[in-house]
């Protein structure tokens, strides 16, 4: 098992198939699949016996010394016990190197978990040694942007739902990339909708909370067709709801159009298996329709305008250079963009 570098699944299966190895060491800027893990070693520990042959340690509140004493320890009448150091990655290299002695002998029977959530731990010498052992080394994947859409699309139909576009859209824009988020709204809406149905917007409205008119997909849309009074309308209702649609979130949505749909016009092939080429959206679909529509009511100088016009807007926003409301802000971006 030395230097393997094995999936989330396949950890699972390891551990359901009780062929564990000495050291895990679980990391990275997702947190879903480290809170996952952590709780899958957990229960590898019966509950009768958890008070005795599990160990949950902080590594900002516990030395590095009371940590290998755990792992040192024999499991009472069991053929292992488990210690799980969370919060690994808020400690510097230090710390870590003091494990690296016990990472050159660990005890065999302890299976030693360090759950790092959010970022990579530190410690050379240590995952050196670790890794010469035999550990499990997982660095947690990052979900960028453009998966997020083929990820939800996936889990709802492994929950046996189907979900109309729209919906996906009004999904994507409201959890962005934090799988915990993804997950936990998939399963709000497998619980409320039965089996083998079609999740609609109108679904997302009433059981997420998301509007399926005034969200920033809608507003993508009407710049797209130049609808001012849309355009407008919706940005009203955004700085009425501020808490729900964030200036800056919204201001990345319509970045993310204008840079796509340059691409667009400058695609070698104008047909939509050409422009899907050129830009990954889909031949068909909502995108597909907005990049269309754009490129017969924009022109590639005010496209490139447009794009120089959001970065001023994300820079300003954030307080740098300006204190004006953001709000205020996002109209003259959109009146910048009409004009």
């Amino acid at each position: 098992m030395a230097g393997s570098a094995p999936t989330f699944k396949e950890i699972k299966q390891q551990i359901a198939a009780g062929q564990t190895a000495p050291i895990y060491v679980i990391h990275g800027p997702e947190g879903y699949y480290v809170d996952e893990l952590v709780k899958t070693f957990e229960g590898m520990v019966p509950e009768a016996e958890r008070d005795f042959n599990l160990y949950v340690l902080y590594a900002t509140q516990t030395e590095p010394e009371m940590v290998q004493e755990a792992c040192m320890r024999y499991p009472m009448m069991a053929d292992r016990q488990v210690v799980i150091l969370k919060e690994a990655q808020s400690v510097k290299a230090d710390y870590m190197e003091k494990l690296a002695a016990y990472a050159e002998h660990p005890n065999p029977q302890t299976v030693f978990v360090i759950a790092g959530r959010g970022d990579k731990i530190s410690g050379a010498k240590f995952l050196k040694a670790a890794r010469a052992s035999g550990a499990v080394i997982f660095e947690t994947p990052k979900l960028f942007e453009n998966k997020v859409g083929p990820v939800i699309e996936t889990l709802v139909r492994n929950e046996g739902l189907t979900i109309d576009q729209k919906a996906l859209a009004m999904l994507i824009d409201h959890v962005g990339t934090d799988l915990s988020r993804i997950i936990n709204e998939v399963n709000k809406l497998k619980t409320a909708l039965p089996a083998g149905a079609a999740i609609t917007p109108q679904a997302v409205e009433n059981l997420i909370g998301v509007s399926k008119d005034y969200n920033n997909w809608e507003l993508v849309d009407a710049i797209a067709v130049r609808d001012s009074a849309r355009i407008y309308r919706i940005a009203e209702y955004f700085r009425s709801n501020p808490k729900q649609n964030p200036s800056i979130l919204t201001g990345i949505a319509i970045f993310g159009f204008f840079s796509k749909l340059l691409l667009a016009i400058y695609a070698p092939e104008k047909s939509e298996s050409g422009i899907a080429g050129a830009t990954g959206a889909k031949p068909y679909s909502g995108e597909m329709k907005r990049l269309l529509a754009g490129m017969k009511n924009y022109s590639a100088w005010q496209v490139i305008n447009a794009i120089s016009a959001c970065r001023r807007f994300d820079v300003r926003a954030k307080g740098i250079g300006s204190r004006a409301d953001e709000y205020d802000l996002l109209r003259e971006l959109l009146f910048t963009i009409l004009n």
